[in-house]
């Protein structure tokens, strides 16, 4: 089972085009199911759909916010998106908080018909904001407590995606790995995929070699995870983990965030 996770920037930066490298680059890696952040939709389009029609994969999608008008479409929207090779028997979605009013973020939990039974999946995008700890601890926590019911009575362990905005040893990634702390949730342990990579590899999803990189001020990170629970007779033991959308499609480079992928076993 290859789960992807990527942030795929909105409508920032040539869109269009940059629609279409992900697109392409989403066809080479031919993940079973995906967690998207930044998704756009509007009243007529939406990012999520158009992709699971070109790949033929089930979709679901929640609004985090408004992020402005959508040229003919109207209102433009911002949110987090799951598409499944498998169909989603169900859909689920919590707000998470912030201390802006203007900020929206929020999980979307789809569960998935996967070959071996009921797979809960879960995407977000936590705030951004370098020294911004204290926003997303209680995001986690939220977060924690939505996964743990959507997983419960469930074939395969969770699986959480997203882009979290925290390095691996933050508090935030401590909480839901409850390796180095109690976890937020007694019994929810998210092992990080990125461990069964190659060693020599930082992981880094925020990076300067990426072309919409270059005047960031923000150090090379690794800040987008999957993250997955303890294996369930087997099922969903995480048996590789590597990096996808590192160079430009036909020029174009696909987001300004490189995607992880994690091979399970099914």
């Amino acid at each position: 089972m290859r789960i992807l996770t990527w942030n795929l920037w909105g409508r920032y930066g040539p869109w269009e085009r940059r629609q279409e490298a992900i697109a392409a680059t989403l066809a080479e890696v031919d993940p079973d199911v995906c967690g998207f952040q930044e998704v756009w939709g509007t009243r007529g389009r939406n990012l999520a759909a158009d992709l699971a029609e070109r790949l033929g994969l089930y979709w679901c999608w929640a609004i985090a916010a408004q992020s402005g008008r959508g040229d003919d479409d109207g209102d433009l929207f911002n949110g987090n998106a799951v598409l499944s090779r498998w169909p989603i028997a169900a859909q689920n979605e919590v707000r998470l908080p912030t201390d802006d009013p203007g900020e929206g973020r929020v999980a979307v939990a789809a569960r998935i018909d996967a070959p071996g039974g009921v797979l809960p999946m879960v995407t977000t995008h936590l705030t951004f904001r370098p020294g911004g700890s204290q926003v997303r601890l209680p995001q986690v926590r939220q977060l924690a407590s939505f996964v743990a019911e959507e997983a419960a009575d469930c074939a395969y362990p969770p699986v959480v995606t997203g882009d979290l905005n925290a390095e691996p040893d933050s508090d935030e990634l401590r909480l839901l790995g409850g390796l180095l702390t109690a976890p937020t949730v007694p019994g929810l342990v998210l092992l990080d995929a990125w461990r069964y990579a190659d060693p020599g590899d930082p992981g880094f999803t925020w990076d300067r070699r990426n072309g919409y990189q270059a005047d960031t001020m923000i150090p090379d990170s690794r800040i987008d995870y999957i993250l997955v629970g303890l294996a369930r007779q087997g099922r969903g033991r995480v048996r590789s983990a590597r990096l996808a959308g590192t160079a430009p499609v036909d020029g174009v480079w696909p987001s300004d965030h490189f995607a992880v992928v994690a091979d399970l076993r099914n």
